[in-house]
């Protein structure tokens, strides 16, 4: 089978819609569009073909196998995120093909992923304070490039390898119901005929064994990852257990804190209205940023081996163990610049947005109205952050070091002085404290202050 020629293309064909909204507001969209339909079933597709979104792991090449030998015709859709754990693409494509895939394509989402990753840095929208939503921004860019190919071909069933228990079936379904509502979703995972065939990983290895099917996996894999250049995720297997601490991890981003170097690195980040343009001087894309940050970020443990008990969507919870080099590196240098240059109102409302995006990632809603509001808020917010901050990383930390060139910079040294100089008059703060004054002495007269 030829290799498509949808492959490596240029990821602005494919992400044109990613920053907009027109394919969620669309008053051509008929009543039966939008109503709830029953779960499609395997033998319901025979004949017809789908886009199956295509990892080349053990779900990906045993749903391909199993609907193939059902008679559907299964075109495997696989996405450059530049993924640390199978950086060859050809091989999971040829895998693909080999599990029974009609045709098997790669498109390169490089770029967008690491457009949509700094959007979360810019928003800091970590999900329960910890997790940088890596997983999760992917699913929504990886879901978008899919439409997009699905509609060359005209393909109107999309299907996943994401479980029933997951947040990833969620982003699946949410965000092609929001961007291509006149397609369907078929998910193996909820559908009985699958899950009478497959109850867990062990039968998925026998079947593809016996079906000569080549995968990665075997029995004594210790736990699962998802990978992109955002950052890596794991969990299940041993990881489940909390007796099972955080750097049992075998790392892939980079080293645990107990090998990274015993001398901090210098590193000096140059951002121009919220975005990174330079690394130690030399000029960087957005990707090249994420690339850099990963690789210095990595050999000195930056994000490497956090842990979050999280609450998954579906009203579970779950163990994660996470790798996030570049987001951390680049996100907490983001973090210094915004110190700066927000005052305390816009940091308020800036803390509301971040908190209201990581939770809209997580959950699937990166395109509907509430994030498109929030983004373009965060965007006006980004338009201030201009500055260079220079860091330390030493053993898993990222220490501030120096803000220089910042021109929106609302720190003053000498308004913040202890010393007598500067534009503040300490003696000005008597008539202020009087007005606050009024109100406390008030409260404490009428007994609404216990004593």
């Amino acid at each position: 089978m030829r290799y498509s020629k949808i492959a490596h293309s240029d990821p602005s064909k494919f992400c044109s819609h990613l920053p907009s909204l027109p394919f969620l507001i669309n008053p051509t969209i008929h009543h039966h569009e939008v109503e709830t339909n029953a779960p499609m079933k395997a033998h319901e597709l025979k004949g017809q073909t789908i886009a199956f979104a295509g990892s080349g792991g053990l779900d990906s090449c045993t749903i391909t196998r199993w609907l193939t030998d059902l008679g559907v015709n299964v075109v495997s859709v696989t996405l450059d995120l530049g993924q640390p754990d199978d950086p060859d693409l050809e091989a999971v494509r040829q895998r693909m093909l080999d599990s029974g895939a009609v045709d098997a394509v790669v498109v390169d989402g490089r770029d967008a992923l690491a457009e949509e990753g700094m959007r979360v840095v810019q928003a800091q929208a970590r999900y329960e304070g910890d997790y940088w939503n890596t997983t999760g921004i992917a699913r929504h860019v990886t879901t978008a490039l899919i439409l997009d190919v699905m509609r060359e071909r005209d393909i109107r069933i999309l299907s996943h390898g994401a479980t029933g228990r997951g947040n990833d079936q969620v982003r699946f379904q949410l965000v092609t119901n929001m961007l291509a509502p006149d397609f369907d979703v078929y998910a193996p995972w909820r559908d009985q005929e699958f899950l009478t065939a497959f109850g867990g990983r062990k039968e998925m290895i026998d079947f593809c064994l016996r079906r000569e099917v080549a995968i990665k996996a075997t029995h004594a894999k210790p736990y699962s990852t998802d990978a992109n250049l955002l950052g890596l995720t794991h969990e299940a297997g041993k990881l489940e257990s909390l007796e099972v601490g955080a750097w049992a991890i075998d790392p892939e981003f980079g080293v645990l804190p107990t090998a990274a170097p015993d001398k901090a690195t210098r590193i000096e980040l140059r951002f121009e209205k919220g975005y990174p343009v330079a690394i130690n001087k030399k000029p960087v894309s957005t990707l090249e940023a994420f690339d850099i940050a990963n690789q210095i970020g990595g050999e000195n443990a930056i994000g490497i081996g956090s842990h979050l008990v999280e609450n998954r969507f579906v009203g579970i919870k779950s163990r994660g163990v996470y790798e996030t080099p570049g987001m951390e590196m680049l996100g907490k240098a983001y973090q210094y610049l915004l110190q700066l240059v927000l005052d305390r109102r816009a940091k308020k409302l800036f803390d509301q947005l971040s908190l209201q995006l990581s939770e809209q990632i997580y959950q699937g809603y990166w395109y509907d109205p509430a994030s498109e509001a929030a983004k373009a808020a965060v965007d006006s917010f980004a338009q201030f952050a201009t500055g260079t901050i220079t860091l330390d990383l030493y053993k898993g930390h990222v220490i501030f070091v120096s803000a220089t060139d910042v021109p929106n910079c609302l720190y003053s040294e000498s308004a913040a002085s202890m010393e007598k100089v500067g534009e503040f008059n300490h003696a000005d703060s008597e008539g202020f404290l009087n007005v606050l004054g009024v109100s406390a002495k008030i409260l404490a007269r009428m007994n609404q202050v216990e004593r």
